[in-house]
């Protein structure tokens, strides 16, 4: 296995980091690491509209930085692992507090599934 380090452009980085700036895209990519998620669940742990949540998650997607599934009539969002700087975020969201504990507090309040 070689340990070879993957480089990002400048302009790909800056973009990057520039929405990655913003604290609930940042946040949503630090959840999206542990699990894919739909738009419903980011409502309730942001406590922010649908609207809002969905705009956030259409800047990530509009770089490649996030992919979308549909499932039945539910869309849920995932890291893209094949984005070329998917070795940069990835590196970028190691250094962050896990997010795991809330989507587990989400499923014990009866609030991950909402979307099957």
């Amino acid at each position: 296995m070689s340990n070879s380090i993957s480089t990002v452009e400048i302009d790909a980085a800056t973009k990057i980091l520039k929405l990655l700036g913003d604290k609930t895209r940042l946040t949503m990519m630090a959840m999206l690491s542990e699990d894919e998620c739909c738009v419903c669940e980011f409502v309730e742990l942001f406590q922010m509209s649908q609207p809002s949540i969905s705009q956030h998650l259409r800047k990530l997607k509009d770089i490649g930085l996030v992919e979308e599934n549909r499932k039945g009539q539910w869309i849920f969002y995932s890291i893209n692992t094949a984005h070329k700087g998917y070795p940069f975020v990835q590196s970028l969201l190691a250094h962050l507090p896990d997010q795991k504990g809330k989507l587990i507090e989400l499923e014990q309040r009866g609030l991950r599934v909402c979307c099957d």
